[in-house]
């Protein structure tokens, strides 16, 4: 089993990086495979809706989106970490998000997911809110811990001194690695994912 890990810090040595790195020890230590795609180094573009990766599958931008999407279908489950800016996600993160799940939804949809911020002081819980949208819009299963999704830090790694973060943190890997197993039991035991219902978009405007 494998676990994509999408790092939103534009910082090498980010407090992002130690809260997923945090969660990959637990997921890494019950045997489940982790991976880091660092999203903050490089611009994001924006979503433009021009609706060609609903034909193609890849976005028209090919840049860090396109890199995820390949790898999308061959991962079990996802962890979105964001640094808090203004707060909210920072604009990579969104735009990642936005992309990734115009272009990629299906091949995510019933699989554990979870999202982590991590700020200096405030704005993590309304960016944690943020990013959980895009899980409950898709039919993924959202992993909680033992309180919201945060760790606190200003300088480089001052996160590895947030404790009860970590522990938040841990439990997230925890849990996702106990939804993985079930889930892998249920396609043993031929229980397969559920065929969703079709989408019935609908407008107010007559």
């Amino acid at each position: 089993m494998k676990v994509l890990m999408f790092n939103g810090s534009p910082r090498p040595k980010s407090n992002t990086g130690v809260a997923l790195a945090e969660i990959a020890g637990v997921l890494n230590a019950q045997g489940i495979e982790t991976e880091v795609i660092n999203v903050g180094v490089k611009p994001v573009r924006g979503c433009i809706a021009c609706g060609k990766c609903a034909s193609s599958g890849r976005c028209v931008f090919d840049d860090v989106v396109n890199d995820a999407l390949a790898k999308l279908e061959d991962a079990d489950g996802y962890v979105f970490g964001t640094p808090v800016y203004y707060a909210s996600p920072n604009g990579n993160m969104v735009s990642f998000m936005d992309r990734l799940f115009f272009a990629g939804g299906a091949k995510m949809a019933y699989k554990p997911a979870a999202c982590v911020a991590v700020a200096r002081r405030a704005g993590c819980t309304t960016s944690y809110d943020m990013m959980n949208k895009y899980i409950g819009i898709n039919n993924m299963i959202m992993v909680p811990s033992s309180y919201w999704n945060d760790c606190f830090g200003r300088l480089p790694g001052e996160a590895a001194q947030d404790e009860e973060g970590l522990s938040v943190m841990r439990g997230i890997g925890v849990n996702m690695a106990w939804l993985l197993k079930l889930l892998e039991l249920g396609r043993e035991n031929g229980l397969p994912a559920p065929t969703p219902e079709p989408k019935a978009l609908f407008s107010f405007i007559r």
